[in-house]
């Protein structure tokens, strides 16, 4: 049974400070907890009897500790308005801090950079994406939402457990790219295509806030402007494209293009 000073504690991994104090967080549901439970250390895990069944007893092994618990007490420590039988907390992983690794990652693959995309959910998104199209390092600028915050992992769907993402300093880091030889393209309303732009497997796609785009200190240091445009040209459309969708399409045609180069 949880006492009420646990299910304050874990109440309290809501919320950043106590993630950030703890060095921990949630993760909820049969689907994204058993796709973290074999990525990341799994400290304790909470399931209704329902919900054990449909994790599994293969994933309940390699929880640290297991607890079943009534639906009502499980509502208690959810994050979700429909709690969904399964609540797991899990050790945030050591996340790479070096600039000049960071600017490895960059000159050997495609990396994404997020300059303030404030939106969990938008978040959780890309870096989902991300997963998908094989993009393992995120660079975020300090006041990009919180990786671990719940409606984040939630919407990354377990894609948190495969792709890393680093709190930096975006100017100095996307600066050092550049000067490493990593291209750093970013999406701007006055750019070229990015269809007629030169394919990259390496290099950083820098993604801009959900109202202002692309801060001038980050844009400073993008030395491939690109745009999506709208069809047909004559059309006339919204101002911008949401940026979770937005980096699917950046994501999608570079890899497209330079798969058909190599």
């Amino acid at each position: 049974m949880l006492t009420k000073n646990h299910i304050k504690q874990l109440r309290e991994l809501a919320h950043k400070r106590g993630r950030d104090a703890l060095r921990l967080f949630l993760a909820e549901g049969p689907k994204a907890v058993g796709d973290l439970i074999g990525l990341m250390s799994c400290e304790e895990l909470y399931v209704t009897a329902a919900g054990r069944e449909v994790l599994g007893e293969a994933a309940c092994a390699r929880a640290g500790r297991v607890e079943e618990v009534a639906p009502a007490e499980l509502a208690r420590i959810s994050q979700l308005r429909t709690p969904q039988g399964v609540v797991g907390v899990f050790r945030m992983p050591a996340v790479e801090a070096d600039p000049d690794r960071l600017v490895r990652a960059a000159t050997a693959d495609l990396c994404l950079a997020l300059d303030c995309v404030q939106d969990p959910g938008n978040l959780g998104t890309i870096v989902r994406l991300a997963d998908w199209f094989g993009i393992t390092h995120i660079f975020a600028s300090p006041d990009t939402a919180d990786v671990f915050a719940p409606k984040v992992v939630q919407a990354t769907m377990g894609a948190i457990g495969r792709v890393r993402v680093s709190y930096v300093d975006l100017p100095d880091l996307l600066g050092r790219c550049t000067a490493a030889g990593a291209p750093v393209y970013g999406t701007f309303l006055d750019a070229p295509s990015v269809y007629d732009v030169a394919p990259a497997r390496t290099g950083v796609i820098v993604m801009g806030n959900e109202g202002r785009g692309i801060s001038p200190a980050v844009g400073a240091c993008v030395t491939q402007r690109i745009h999506i445009p709208h069809y047909p040209a004559t059309r006339l459309t919204g101002d911008s494209l949401n940026v979770a969708v937005a980096t699917a399409i950046v994501c999608a045609e570079m890899r497209r293009a330079a798969s058909r180069v190599q």
